[in-house]
């Protein structure tokens, strides 16, 4: 891969604020675009977690180190505080205990960077309000029945679990699917942006 690779634009927005030549641990890391991205472009020391045998398959084609697993089960195995930077992308929603796992994940990274689609945007609201079935959006692209998302979860919500947790917010990046960043505090951003990035620290 070189150093002008193109990946998603979600997972560039994550890329840019990762340091180089830190650990950074992928967490649902799918096909491991993004690892492959930092390794070549940051020379990060990175890491995967990935649910899907298949997703393992092409990570590890990738040269990439990924292990099989899921974030509710296997993050004990970590050591606290070995990772510079722990990556959650679009897969708070899909675990069955996000509150834990969040917990987990600020103990073995130093930092934490979480990305969820949002439930609260505004065309969501609508499609629910109008249709009276669970939407279908480009961020959220699939039906109720074959969605791997278990959990309806708003940038409000996300934000509302971080105080309680008295995590820190070092920085909220609200956005569209395209990568396009929305200015905006959380409350409007709740309405109008399909994704959120969270950066937390503990």
């Amino acid at each position: 891969m070189t150093s002008n690779s193109i990946i998603r634009p979600d997972l560039k927005l994550i890329a840019d604020l990762i340091e180089p030549n830190t650990r950074v641990l992928d967490i649902g890391c799918a096909d491991g675009e993004l690892l492959a991205y930092l390794v070549a472009n940051k020379q990060v020391d990175g890491r995967g977690i990935e649910i899907s045998q298949d997703g393992v398959n092409q990570c590890v084609a990738r040269g990439l180190s990924v292990i099989q697993g899921d974030a509710d089960n296997d993050l004990a195995e970590y050591p606290d505080q070995s990772f510079n930077t722990v990556v959650l992308s679009r897969t708070l929603q899909a675990v069955h205990q996000p509150r834990n796992v969040l917990v987990e994940l600020l103990r073995i990274g130093k930092r934490v960077i979480v990305t969820i689609p949002n439930f609260g945007q505004w065309h969501v609201r609508l499609s629910l309000l109008t249709r009276g079935r669970m939407p279908v959006t480009k961020a959220l692209n699939r039906t109720w029945y074959n969605t791997d998302n278990i959990h309806f979860c708003t940038i409000l919500d996300l934000h509302d679990l971080i105080e309680a947790e008295n995590i820190q917010l070092l920085d909220f990046v609200p956005h569209q699917k395209n990568g396009k960043r929305l200015n905006m505090g959380v409350t409007r951003a709740n309405l109008f942006a399909d994704q959120a990035l969270f950066m937390l620290e503990k």
